[in-house]
């Protein structure tokens, strides 16, 4: 098994995730409330036991552990699973690789999947992890496949940033929108964007029954004034409301920054 790029885990040793979806991103607070909004859709009222896979440093593990459900994450970045076991007395963490997890055959009732898929380059790596997931779910149980969408540089950088002038940036974003392979380290890491077709063919082959495919953020990652729309609560529902409005909208899909599956075991 092929570890995981150093250039990857240096990006997240740099401690960026923590605040990523706090606003450390201009849109990150609209993902995170999205997510939350689907796996809410889903969660049953006792509390559970869930595996956190490449769970970050914690940010959906402790709202999961807020809400009284017994969370273990997983994740390969040591500076992660520090800020982890931190954040919330009711999470367990330990490093690990998705594609190769240590817990044991249907152990889980839930699994997320919301990062390991954009750094799995190899379709047979994303094939394994998302086998791996199924493994440790039990019979019944929900996973939820987060991938970022294959257009999302294409959108972010010239509708919100506007650097696809650049012609480094545009090949790039030419090369990524062409092979779902994005090479720009000084924009983001090394990482894998999806099709929506893809990814729910992926999580098709790895046996496990698709529920929805759903767009994220909707139109509202791209706007230039994010964060003072957002403190707006009026135009911060509008922001909701759009997204919620073209989720599963099937022309829609990849017009965001991410695309969630949901599927059962």
């Amino acid at each position: 098994m092929r570890h995981l790029d150093p250039d990857i885990i240096e990006y997240y040793e740099r401690g960026g995730e923590a605040n990523r979806l706090l606003g450390g991103f201009p849109s990150g607070p609209l993902e995170l409330e999205r997510t939350k909004e689907i796996v809410s859709r889903y969660l049953p009222s006792s509390p559970v036991q869930i595996l956190d896979v490449g769970g970050g440093p914690g940010t959906y593990a402790a709202w999961l552990a807020d809400l009284g459900h017994q969370v273990h994450l997983v994740d390969p970045v040591s500076l992660h699973i520090e800020q982890a076991r931190s954040s919330h007395a009711r999470i367990t963490a330990e490093i690990g690789d998705a594609r190769q997890l240590s817990q044991a055959d249907e152990s889980a009732d839930i699994v997320l999947l919301l990062g390991p898929l954009y750094h799995l380059i190899e379709r047979t790596d994303r094939l394994r992890a998302l086998s791996e997931a199924r493994r440790v779910l039990r019979p019944g149980g929900w996973v939820f496949v987060a991938g970022i969408s294959r257009y999302a540089a294409l959108l972010d950088l010239l509708v919100r940033l506007g650097r696809l002038h650049e012609p480094q940036v545009f090949e790039i974003v030419k090369t990524a929108v062409e092979t779902g392979v994005f090479r720009g380290q000084r924009l983001f890491t090394i990482a894998y964007f999806h099709v929506p077709q893809e990814l729910a063919q992926e999580v098709h082959e790895a046996g496990l029954e698709m529920s929805a495919l759903l767009n994220v953020e909707g139109p509202g990652f791209l706007v230039s004034d994010f964060e003072e729309r957002w403190a707006d609560p009026l135009k911060r529902n509008a922001i909701l409301e759009a997204a919620r409005l073209v989720e599963s909208k099937e022309e829609m899909l990849a017009a965001s920054s991410h695309i969630l599956a949901v599927a059962r075991k």
